[in-house]
Formats: structure tokens, sequence, C-alpha cells
């Protein structure tokens, strides 16, 4: 079965830390839909984000020559609904 992977989006890594979102890690197209359900299966909200090589404090030289074949993911403890 496969996952249905939530939609990019666009704000900066700043933006989401202050939203309490915590980057987890940058993978290509082949673990991720593994990961994203790993982390929903866990109680995580799952947030993808096109890698952005500037953005990167660790080594990243290989990802730097196809940034495009790059995610980056970003996670949050889902919040109790009680209605």
């Amino acid at each position: 079965m496969a996952i249905e992977l939530p939609q990019k989006g666009n704000k900066s890594s700043m933006e989401l830390i202050k939203e309490g979102w915590e980057k987890r890690a940058t993978y290509d197209e082949g673990r991720l839909a593994e990961l994203v359900e790993m982390y929903q299966e866990l109680g995580y909200e799952v947030f993808l984000k096109s890698f952005e090589p500037i953005e990167e404090t660790g080594c990243a030289e290989c990802m730097k020559i196809a940034p495009e074949k790059y995610t980056t993911i970003f996670t949050r403890k889902l919040r109790a609904s009680f209605e």
C-alpha cells in the first residue's frame, strides 16, 4: 500500500522551528515515504520541505550536486483534540 505524502511547504526552517517543528533529516525519494509513514505512526505531524543547501549546517556536499532530489522532514507531536 502506497502512502500519500504531504505536499511540500515553502516556509523557511526558522519559521518552522518557531512554530514548534523539529528538523529530523534530509532524504531522497527512495526512503521518504517509509520515514513519513513511520513518523505518522509514532504520532507526529509531518511537514516536508524542499532541500535548501544554504540552510544545511552539516556535511551536504553530495546533496548540493542535485538538491532537487532531496526533501527535508520536519515533525511535531500531534495536538490532542478534545472536541
